[in-house]
Order: structure tokens, then C-alpha cells, then sequence
């Protein structure tokens, strides 16, 4: 038995576009998983759909702002009509549109970044979570960050956010866990993406992380989709309610 294997099994994952969402979203439908591919915009989900397809996977893409409570009933929705059923929830799509102390965070940011990255999940979990309970099956899967293990002089807001997300997710499976539903979190350190290009754009915060770092690098998207895989399988059928920090070793160096 292949315990990684997820041939029958529909993923949505949210942000996929790129960076570590799409990353997740490639290596589920590697995996045999069909994929839904979500963010704001349109062509831009195309472009991973045709790219998973060209690799001989299935996807397909709904837009939907994670900020609009009704652009997600309908991603949820339009999932089901296509292909009847939701068995993976990757919650992966985030904002943080400030970067400094929190002294100058203002609320208007403040409140974005918790809708975004903290309600939004909430909101597509329950969407998802009871007609998981109906198959007593089901796994989601939240993307956290080490900022939500440490204090922060800079990134404030998001670290408070994705602190509750690890919450979110330990809440979640403790209530759905009697309906055989697993809700777990990814904890990525500096991945080189699009969004955390403010840090590793810098050189001497790159080679800062470079230098703290045990593995002496800052991690890639595809580090994190095999995380996912494990998360969404049979491979993971005993682990619920966990954080599983991939950063390099870097908050286990000091």
C-alpha cells in the first residue's frame, strides 16, 4: 500500500498561484489528488492548472478572495458541483501588507491581516468540516509560519495571526476529531517566494538566515509541498491537532 497515494481524493488549496501554495498544489495532484487552484486572480490560476495538467494531473481553477466570505461559499460550492465532494482543505492564502513595528500598524492593517489570515480559515473549515463528518474523512491543513513560535520586531501582525492559526487548527481537531477529521498546521521558516521577497531580496537578512540557519539556506516552495502530501495521506492517519516546522533548523539553532 502506498500510504502517500491520493487517487480519488479533491484538494482545495487556496493562494495556489504560486509560491508555496503552488508548490502544494503540484505535489497533491502528483499524488493523484484532483486539485482545485485558487486565488484572486483568474489567469493566474490557469497558468498552475495547465502546468499540473501538462504533467498529467488533474485541476482546475476557481478564483475567490479569501477576504470576501461569499466568494468562498462559492469556491466551496462550485468545487462540490464540479466534482461532488471536498476531501483535503489547504488554507494557505495570506496577506501582510506591513512590515515594522507594531507601534505604527494601523488598525486598518491590523484587521486586514487577521480577516485574511485568521477568519478567512475559519470561515472555509466550516464550510468544509461537516460534510467531511458525513464520510468521516477528512484532513485540513492550515500554512502557519515560524513567526507565530517567536517574537518579532517587524512582522508584528503576522506572527499574532499565524500564532492563532497553530490555535485554530489544535481547536479544530480537538472538535472534529471523533468524525475521523485531522486538522493540522505547516510552520515554513524564510521560503523564496514572491511574498517573503522583502527579506531574502536583502543580503544581509539572507545571509543572516543563511548563516543561523543549520541547513545554511532559506527554504524553496517545493521543500514545503511534500509537507502537504503527508498531511492530506493515509501516511499521516495519527497526527492531528501539530505544527510541523520546516525552516531549516533555524529555530532549533538559538
Amino acid at each position: 500500500m502506498d500510504a502517500f497515494n491520493l487517487d480519488g481524493k479533491v484538494a482545495i488549496v487556496t493562494g495556489s498561484s504560486r509560491g508555496i501554495g503552488r508548490s502544494i498544489a503540484e505535489h497533491l495532484a502528483a499524488a493523484g489528488a484532483r486539485v482545485v487552484v485558487s486565488s484572486r486572480k483568474a489567469p493566474a490560476c490557469e497558468e498552475v492548472v495547465a502546468a499540473i495538467r501538462k504533467s498529467g494531473g488533474e485541476a482546475i481553477a476557481i478564483p475567490a478572495h479569501i477576504g470576501d466570505k461569499a466568494q468562498l461559499e462559492g469556491l466551496v460550492g462550485e468545487t462540490r458541483k464540479r466534482w461532488g465532494k471536498i476531501d483535503v482543505l489547504v488554507c494557505n492564502a495570506a496577506s501582510n501588507p506591513y512590515y515594522g513595528p507594531m507601534a505604527g500598524l494601523s488598525d486598518d492593517a491590523f484587521n486586514k491581516i487577521l480577516q485574511n489570515n485568521i477568519v478567512a480559515n475559519h470561515w472555509l473549515a466550516n464550510l468544509v468540516l461537516p460534510e467531511m463528518a458525513q464520510r468521516k474523512d477528512g484532513s485540513v491543513i492550515i500554512v502557519s509560519s515560524i513567526g507565530g513560535l517567536k517574537g518579532t520586531a517587524t512582522l508584528g501582525a503576522y506572527a499574532i495571526s499565524k500564532a492563532a492559526d497553530m490555535q485554530l487548527a489544535r481547536n479544530l481537531a480537538v472538535e472534529w476529531g471523533p468524525h475521523n477529521i485531522r486538522v493540522n498546521c505547516i510552520a515554513p521558516g524564510l521560503v523564496k517566494t514572491d511574498f517573503a521577497r522583502a527579506l531574502w531580496e536583502n543580503p544581509e537578512t539572507l545571509g543572516h538566515y543563511e548563516s543561523q540557519t543549520p541547513l545554511r539556506r532559506i527554504g524553496q516552495p517545493e521543500d514545503i509541498g511534500g509537507i502537504a502530501v503527508f498531511l492530506a495521506s493515509k501516511a499521516s492517519a495519527f497526527v492531528t491537532g501539530q505544527t510541523i516546522v520546516a525552516d531549516g533548523g533555524v529555530t532549533i539553532a538559538g
